[in-house]
């Protein structure tokens, strides 16, 4: 049960990062660089994340920051998603 509760760290870093970067959104600034900050965020987010969580699913920074990677570009995958299911 315990390895489970690292899991729920990556679904974390994706609704963070999908919150900032709607956030963000509501700013001047160009919406092109939305993914890069959301990947930025995530690896931070994915680095620190290994270092509070005993359990969470990466042994090395170099992991921890490739899964927050991954996490913060699926936070825009997703809003894409929605956005293509309104149309």
């Amino acid at each position: 049960m315990e390895d489970t509760l690292g899991l729920a760290a990556i679904p974390a870093i994706t609704v963070i990062c999908y919150l900032i970067a709607a956030a963000i959104k509501t700013t001047t600034l160009n919406r092109k660089y939305l993914p890069v900050i959301c990947g930025t965020i995530g690896g931070i987010l994915g680095t620190v994340a290994m270092y509070i969580m005993p359990d969470y699913p990466a042994n090395d920074v170099l992991t921890a920051a490739a899964i927050g990677i991954a996490s913060g570009f699926a936070a825009t995958g997703v809003h894409q998603i929605f956005k293509q299911i309104k149309k």
